[in-house]
Protein backbone atom coordinates (compact mmCIF):
# COMPACT_ATOMS: atom_id res chain seq x y z
CA UNK A 1 0.00 0.00 0.00
CA UNK A 2 1.56 3.35 -0.78
CA UNK A 3 1.22 6.53 1.65
CA UNK A 4 -0.91 8.99 0.31
CA UNK A 5 -1.55 12.45 1.96
CA UNK A 6 -4.84 14.60 2.02
CA UNK A 7 -4.24 17.94 2.91
CA UNK A 8 -7.33 19.07 3.96
CA UNK A 9 -11.23 18.11 4.63
CA UNK A 10 -12.38 16.30 1.09
CA UNK A 11 -16.09 14.88 0.49
CA UNK A 12 -16.49 11.58 1.89
CA UNK A 13 -16.80 9.65 -1.36
CA UNK A 14 -13.90 10.65 -2.75
CA UNK A 15 -11.35 9.93 0.50
CA UNK A 16 -13.32 6.10 0.82
CA UNK A 17 -12.01 5.44 -2.31
CA UNK A 18 -8.27 6.28 -1.68
CA UNK A 19 -8.64 4.73 1.72
CA UNK A 20 -10.00 1.63 0.44
CA UNK A 21 -6.70 0.88 -1.45
CA UNK A 22 -3.87 2.55 0.36
CA UNK A 23 -2.62 3.98 3.56
CA UNK A 24 -3.96 7.54 3.86
CA UNK A 25 -3.01 10.68 6.19
CA UNK A 26 -5.90 13.33 5.68
CA UNK A 27 -6.15 16.36 7.76
CA UNK A 28 -9.69 16.54 9.23
CA UNK A 29 -9.76 19.98 10.85
CA UNK A 30 -12.06 22.51 9.20
CA UNK A 31 -9.06 24.71 9.69
CA UNK A 32 -6.40 25.00 7.37
CA UNK A 33 -3.17 23.33 7.65
CA UNK A 34 -0.14 24.97 8.59
CA UNK A 35 3.10 25.06 6.85
CA UNK A 36 4.89 23.25 9.53
CA UNK A 37 2.09 20.72 10.28
CA UNK A 38 1.98 20.72 6.31
CA UNK A 39 5.55 19.47 5.93
CA UNK A 40 5.85 17.22 8.40
CA UNK A 41 2.74 15.40 7.41
CA UNK A 42 3.81 15.14 3.51
CA UNK A 43 7.28 13.03 4.70
CA UNK A 44 7.45 9.86 2.62
CA UNK A 45 3.80 10.35 0.34
CA UNK A 46 3.91 8.40 -2.22
CA UNK A 47 0.90 10.62 -3.75
CA UNK A 48 -0.42 14.02 -2.44
CA UNK A 49 -3.86 15.00 -3.33
CA UNK A 50 -3.71 18.82 -2.72
CA UNK A 51 -6.78 21.73 -1.78
CA UNK A 52 -5.74 25.05 -3.92
CA UNK A 53 -4.68 26.52 -0.43
CA UNK A 54 -1.65 24.51 -0.18
CA UNK A 55 1.78 25.66 -2.21
CA UNK A 56 3.21 23.00 -3.69
CA UNK A 57 6.75 23.92 -4.06
CA UNK A 58 10.36 22.86 -4.12
CA UNK A 59 10.37 23.02 -0.64
CA UNK A 60 7.40 20.55 -0.01
CA UNK A 61 8.21 18.33 -2.62
CA UNK A 62 11.69 17.66 -1.47
CA UNK A 63 9.82 17.12 2.39
CA UNK A 64 8.08 14.73 0.66
CA UNK A 65 11.01 12.72 -0.62
CA UNK A 66 12.03 10.97 -3.63
CA UNK A 67 9.93 8.47 -3.73
CA UNK A 68 6.58 11.13 -4.42
CA UNK A 69 4.76 9.81 -7.95
CA UNK A 70 1.78 12.47 -8.05
CA UNK A 71 0.16 15.65 -6.75
CA UNK A 72 -3.57 15.44 -7.47
CA UNK A 73 -5.15 19.31 -7.10
CA UNK A 74 -8.66 19.39 -6.37
CA UNK A 75 -9.14 22.16 -8.43
CA UNK A 76 -9.48 23.28 -12.10
CA UNK A 77 -6.42 25.98 -11.27
CA UNK A 78 -3.77 25.16 -10.41
CA UNK A 79 -1.74 27.94 -9.93
CA UNK A 80 -0.65 26.88 -6.45
CA UNK A 81 1.60 24.51 -7.26
CA UNK A 82 5.33 24.68 -8.76
CA UNK A 83 4.46 22.65 -11.98
CA UNK A 84 8.05 22.75 -13.68
CA UNK A 85 9.88 22.03 -9.85
CA UNK A 86 7.36 18.79 -9.92
CA UNK A 87 8.61 18.02 -13.39
CA UNK A 88 12.18 18.21 -12.56
CA UNK A 89 11.27 15.52 -9.50
CA UNK A 90 9.62 13.50 -11.62
CA UNK A 91 6.10 14.01 -10.21
CA UNK A 92 3.35 13.96 -12.16
CA UNK A 93 0.71 16.86 -11.62
CA UNK A 94 -3.33 16.46 -12.24
CA UNK A 95 -6.25 18.97 -11.79
CA UNK A 96 -10.46 18.10 -12.36
CA UNK A 97 -11.04 19.85 -15.40
CA UNK A 98 -14.61 20.22 -16.68
CA UNK A 99 -16.58 19.00 -13.70
CA UNK A 100 -16.91 22.66 -11.86
CA UNK A 101 -18.36 24.37 -15.00
CA UNK A 102 -22.08 25.26 -14.54
CA UNK A 103 -21.39 25.68 -10.73
CA UNK A 104 -19.00 28.55 -11.36
CA UNK A 105 -21.31 29.96 -14.39
CA UNK A 106 -24.22 30.19 -12.19
CA UNK A 107 -21.97 31.94 -9.54
CA UNK A 108 -20.51 34.23 -12.10
CA UNK A 109 -24.20 35.36 -13.72
CA UNK A 110 -25.20 35.46 -9.50
CA UNK A 111 -22.11 38.33 -9.58
CA UNK A 112 -23.26 40.23 -12.32
CA UNK A 113 -27.20 40.48 -11.28
CA UNK A 114 -26.19 41.43 -7.65
CA UNK A 115 -23.53 44.00 -9.08
CA UNK A 116 -25.70 45.49 -11.82
CA UNK A 117 -29.26 45.41 -10.03
CA UNK A 118 -27.31 46.73 -6.60
CA UNK A 119 -28.65 43.42 -4.89
CA UNK A 120 -26.21 42.91 -1.93
CA UNK A 121 -26.96 46.89 -1.31
CA UNK A 122 -30.27 46.54 -1.22
CA UNK A 123 -30.52 43.32 0.59
CA UNK A 124 -27.88 45.28 3.78
CA UNK A 125 -30.48 48.34 3.91
CA UNK A 126 -33.21 45.68 5.15
CA UNK A 127 -30.91 44.16 7.54
CA UNK A 128 -29.71 46.92 8.63
CA UNK A 129 -33.29 47.81 9.74
CA UNK A 130 -32.58 51.59 7.70
CA UNK A 131 -35.72 53.47 6.75
CA UNK A 132 -36.60 53.45 3.22
CA UNK A 133 -39.28 53.74 0.71
CA UNK A 134 -40.16 52.83 -3.06
CA UNK A 135 -39.96 55.60 -5.42
CA UNK A 136 -39.32 55.95 -8.89
CA UNK A 137 -35.64 56.88 -8.53
CA UNK A 138 -34.56 54.42 -5.65
CA UNK A 139 -31.92 52.31 -6.24
CA UNK A 140 -31.89 52.40 -9.78
CA UNK A 141 -29.38 49.76 -11.37
CA UNK A 142 -28.63 48.46 -14.81
CA UNK A 143 -30.86 46.13 -17.01
CA UNK A 144 -28.80 43.37 -19.04
CA UNK A 145 -31.01 43.24 -22.60
CA UNK A 146 -29.32 44.75 -25.32
CA UNK A 147 -25.85 45.26 -23.10
CA UNK A 148 -22.78 43.66 -23.86
CA UNK A 149 -20.63 41.03 -21.83
CA UNK A 150 -17.17 40.70 -22.42
CA UNK A 151 -16.01 37.48 -22.00
CA UNK A 152 -11.66 37.13 -21.06
CA UNK A 153 -10.96 33.77 -21.39
CA UNK A 154 -13.89 31.93 -23.94
CA UNK A 155 -13.16 28.48 -22.18
CA UNK A 156 -15.71 26.22 -20.97
CA UNK A 157 -16.88 28.19 -18.07
CA UNK A 158 -17.09 31.33 -20.22
CA UNK A 159 -19.36 29.59 -23.06
CA UNK A 160 -21.51 28.90 -20.34
CA UNK A 161 -21.75 31.83 -18.67
CA UNK A 162 -22.29 32.93 -21.92
CA UNK A 163 -25.24 30.86 -22.60
CA UNK A 164 -26.84 31.73 -19.45
CA UNK A 165 -26.04 35.45 -19.98
CA UNK A 166 -27.88 35.40 -23.80
CA UNK A 167 -30.52 33.73 -22.16
CA UNK A 168 -31.02 37.50 -20.52
CA UNK A 169 -31.05 39.63 -23.58
CA UNK A 170 -27.13 40.34 -23.75
CA UNK A 171 -25.15 40.43 -26.75
CA UNK A 172 -21.66 38.34 -26.44
CA UNK A 173 -18.54 39.33 -27.16
CA UNK A 174 -14.77 37.51 -26.24
CA UNK A 175 -11.60 37.48 -26.66
CA UNK A 176 -9.31 34.47 -26.22
CA UNK A 177 -5.86 32.72 -27.93
CA UNK A 178 -7.01 30.08 -29.90
CA UNK A 179 -10.22 30.61 -32.37
CA UNK A 180 -13.57 29.56 -30.91
CA UNK A 181 -15.46 26.59 -32.46
CA UNK A 182 -17.72 27.56 -35.06
CA UNK A 183 -20.82 25.73 -33.89
CA UNK A 184 -20.14 28.29 -30.78
CA UNK A 185 -19.91 31.25 -32.28
CA UNK A 186 -23.24 31.07 -34.26
CA UNK A 187 -24.98 29.54 -31.38
CA UNK A 188 -24.30 32.56 -28.97
CA UNK A 189 -23.98 34.99 -32.26
CA UNK A 190 -20.46 36.26 -30.64
CA UNK A 191 -17.89 38.39 -31.92
CA UNK A 192 -14.45 38.30 -31.41
CA UNK A 193 -12.03 41.64 -30.48
CA UNK A 194 -9.26 42.45 -28.77
CA UNK A 195 -8.60 43.11 -25.46
CA UNK A 196 -8.53 46.56 -25.34
CA UNK A 197 -11.48 46.35 -28.22
CA UNK A 198 -13.00 44.26 -25.62
CA UNK A 199 -12.37 46.69 -22.66
CA UNK A 200 -13.71 49.28 -23.87
CA UNK A 201 -16.73 48.35 -25.17
CA UNK A 202 -18.12 45.89 -22.41
CA UNK A 203 -21.03 46.75 -20.30
CA UNK A 204 -20.14 43.99 -18.07
CA UNK A 205 -16.76 42.35 -18.43
CA UNK A 206 -16.30 38.95 -17.12
CA UNK A 207 -12.71 37.07 -16.22
CA UNK A 208 -12.61 33.33 -17.22
CA UNK A 209 -8.83 33.21 -17.95
CA UNK A 210 -6.38 31.00 -16.11
CA UNK A 211 -3.54 32.60 -13.55
CA UNK A 212 -0.54 32.78 -14.46
CA UNK A 213 2.49 35.64 -14.92
CA UNK A 214 0.84 36.85 -17.90
CA UNK A 215 -2.22 37.28 -16.58
CA UNK A 216 -1.01 38.89 -13.55
CA UNK A 217 -3.24 42.00 -12.49
CA UNK A 218 -4.07 42.27 -16.01
CA UNK A 219 -6.84 44.54 -15.11
CA UNK A 220 -5.21 47.06 -13.60
CA UNK A 221 -5.32 51.15 -13.44
CA UNK A 222 -4.43 51.92 -17.21
CA UNK A 223 -7.42 48.69 -18.03
CA UNK A 224 -9.95 50.21 -15.65
CA UNK A 225 -9.38 54.04 -17.11
CA UNK A 226 -10.50 52.33 -20.93
CA UNK A 227 -13.83 51.00 -19.52
CA UNK A 228 -17.01 53.05 -19.73
CA UNK A 229 -18.06 54.49 -16.57
CA UNK A 230 -20.72 52.62 -16.67
CA UNK A 231 -19.39 48.73 -16.91
CA UNK A 232 -19.29 46.45 -14.49
CA UNK A 233 -16.15 44.09 -13.75
CA UNK A 234 -16.82 40.19 -12.83
CA UNK A 235 -13.93 37.97 -11.34
CA UNK A 236 -14.48 33.89 -10.63
CA UNK A 237 -11.02 33.00 -11.71
CA UNK A 238 -8.47 34.12 -9.89
CA UNK A 239 -7.69 37.03 -7.51
CA UNK A 240 -4.48 37.88 -8.67
CA UNK A 241 -5.63 38.57 -12.37
CA UNK A 242 -7.26 42.04 -10.70
CA UNK A 243 -5.36 44.50 -9.19
CA UNK A 244 -7.39 45.20 -5.94
CA UNK A 245 -5.57 48.44 -5.16
CA UNK A 246 -6.41 49.80 -8.77
CA UNK A 247 -9.90 48.48 -8.45
CA UNK A 248 -10.87 50.39 -5.23
CA UNK A 249 -9.53 53.12 -6.81
CA UNK A 250 -11.38 53.27 -9.84
CA UNK A 251 -14.53 52.08 -7.88
CA UNK A 252 -14.20 55.00 -5.36
CA UNK A 253 -13.92 57.62 -8.02
CA UNK A 254 -16.93 56.38 -9.78
CA UNK A 255 -14.00 55.28 -13.18
CA UNK A 256 -16.21 51.96 -13.19
CA UNK A 257 -20.09 51.33 -11.92
CA UNK A 258 -19.11 48.16 -9.79
CA UNK A 259 -17.48 44.85 -9.56
CA UNK A 260 -18.20 41.33 -8.57
CA UNK A 261 -15.85 39.55 -6.89
CA UNK A 262 -15.83 35.68 -6.01
CA UNK A 263 -11.68 35.39 -6.16
CA UNK A 264 -9.03 37.72 -3.68
CA UNK A 265 -6.25 38.79 -4.60
CA UNK A 266 -4.23 38.03 -1.09
CA UNK A 267 -7.26 35.38 -0.37
CA UNK A 268 -8.57 34.93 2.34
CA UNK A 269 -7.70 38.34 3.24
CA UNK A 270 -9.67 40.93 1.04
CA UNK A 271 -8.74 45.01 0.47
CA UNK A 272 -9.58 46.63 3.19
CA UNK A 273 -11.10 49.49 0.69
CA UNK A 274 -13.45 47.23 -0.92
CA UNK A 275 -15.22 46.81 2.11
CA UNK A 276 -16.30 49.91 2.78
CA UNK A 277 -17.70 50.52 -1.16
CA UNK A 278 -21.56 49.68 -1.77
CA UNK A 279 -20.70 49.01 -5.36
CA UNK A 280 -18.44 46.07 -4.82
CA UNK A 281 -19.90 42.73 -4.49
CA UNK A 282 -18.09 40.42 -2.49
CA UNK A 283 -18.70 36.71 -2.13
CA UNK A 284 -16.04 34.32 -0.38
CA UNK A 285 -14.67 31.48 -3.28
CA UNK A 286 -18.25 30.11 -3.73
CA UNK A 287 -17.67 29.28 -7.67
CA UNK A 288 -17.78 25.51 -6.91
CA UNK A 289 -19.18 25.12 -3.98
CA UNK A 290 -22.04 22.88 -4.88
CA UNK A 291 -22.69 19.68 -3.03
CA UNK A 292 -22.61 17.66 -6.29
CA UNK A 293 -19.70 19.83 -7.31
CA UNK A 294 -16.92 19.07 -4.89
CA UNK A 295 -18.04 15.76 -4.52
CA UNK A 296 -17.26 15.01 -8.34
CA UNK A 297 -13.81 17.09 -7.63
CA UNK A 298 -12.97 14.94 -5.06
CA UNK A 299 -13.81 12.20 -6.97
CA UNK A 300 -11.87 12.79 -10.17
CA UNK A 301 -9.10 14.02 -7.56
CA UNK A 302 -8.86 10.52 -6.19
CA UNK A 303 -9.69 8.57 -9.70
CA UNK A 304 -5.72 10.49 -11.07
CA UNK A 305 -4.01 9.51 -8.02
CA UNK A 306 -5.03 6.13 -7.91
CA UNK A 307 -4.67 5.81 -11.57
CA UNK A 308 -0.73 6.56 -11.60
CA UNK A 309 0.02 4.96 -8.32
CA UNK A 310 -1.37 1.47 -10.17
CA UNK A 311 0.65 2.69 -13.14
CA UNK A 312 -1.86 3.69 -15.57
CA UNK A 313 -1.92 6.10 -17.71
CA UNK A 314 -2.34 9.03 -15.87
CA UNK A 315 -5.64 11.12 -16.79
CA UNK A 316 -6.02 14.82 -16.35
CA UNK A 317 -2.08 15.91 -16.13
CA UNK A 318 -1.46 19.21 -16.72
CA UNK A 319 2.30 20.82 -18.23
CA UNK A 320 4.24 24.13 -17.79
Amino acid sequence: MAKVVVTGKIPAGGLARLKAEHDVTAWESDDAISRTELLAMVAGADAIVSLLTEKIDGELLDAAGPQLKSVSNVAVGYNNIDVPACENRGVLVTNTPGVLTEATADIAISLILMATRRLGEGERVIRAQEPWQWGMFYMLGMGLQGRQLGIVGMGQIGIATARRAKAFGMNIAYTRRTPLEDHVIEELDAKFMTMDELIESSDVLSLHCPYSPATHHLMSENQFARMKKTAFLINTARGPIVDEAALVTALKSGEIAGAGLDVFENEPAVHPGLLELDNAVLIPHLGSATVETRAAMADIAATNALAILAGSQAPNLVTS
